[in-house]
């Protein structure tokens, strides 16, 4: 493990995106824990792990929120983006993990309702804190494997009948961020090895100063 000058203060803010059964949730978690990105800790504590999938636009479970907002539910959401933004501004010696953001509402939006939805303003602000977006894909022959890990496990399992459609969504991804302004990563997740993608991501930052801003 390197040593981090202990002079300068941890502070990464990374966005995570792409398509469903990337483990985007599981390596926030292990980044969020990651002694290379945010410091050795002697026990364990909660730092916030933010997402747009929080569907908090609705009251029942898998509504919407953020990212599938409805038409008359879109100055709503850009109201929260706006909060949160500025929320990061005032507390910009921070650490955040995103799990999904702006890229998914731009690629939930295009393919629900034919929008392009234009999310300059808000990287405008995100790049001066420091932000950066990893990209989480995987090969489109291991989306089955991953799907069977995910049916252990979820709640909802309808949600991943359609293993085509993540596909699709992956290209879209990839249009999408072919446009963004904030340093990206693109992750690789075909071997399903969460540890071994929070080191990769950790090597990414380190390499080009993404663990400190000024």
């Amino acid at each position: 493990m390197r040593v981090h000058d202990v002079t300068r203060k941890l502070c990464p803010k990374i966005i995570l995106e792409g398509t469903r059964l990337t483990w985007k949730t599981e390596i926030a978690f292990a980044l969020n824990e990651h002694p290379r990105i945010v410091g050795p800790r002697r026990y364990r504590y909660h730092s916030p792990i933010v997402s747009a999938e929080w569907c908090a636009f609705t009251n029942f479970p898998w509504g919407r929120g953020l990212i599938n907002f409805e038409p008359h539910e879109e100055a709503m959401a850009m109201e929260t983006y706006a909060t949160w933004v500025r929320l990061f501004e005032l507390q910009r010696y921070y650490s955040w993990f995103i799990d999904r953001f702006h890229v998914s509402t731009q690629v939930c939006q295009r393919i629900a309702r034919g929008t392009r939805i234009d999310f300059s303003w808000l990287e405008d602000r995100l790049a001066p804190l420091g932000f950066r977006i990893v990209f989480c894909f995987r090969s489109p022959e291991s989306f089955e494997r991953a799907r069977t890990l995910r049916l252990a496990v979820s709640g909802n399992p309808a949600q991943y009948d359609d293993i085509n459609m993540f596909i699709r969504e992956q290209d879209l991804f990839r249009e999408v961020l072919a446009n963004s302004r904030l340093p990206i990563m693109s992750l690789d997740v075909s071997n399903d090895d969460v540890a071994r993608a929070a080191d990769t991501v950790a090597d990414w930052l380190e390499v080009t100063g993404g663990l400190t801003i000024e």
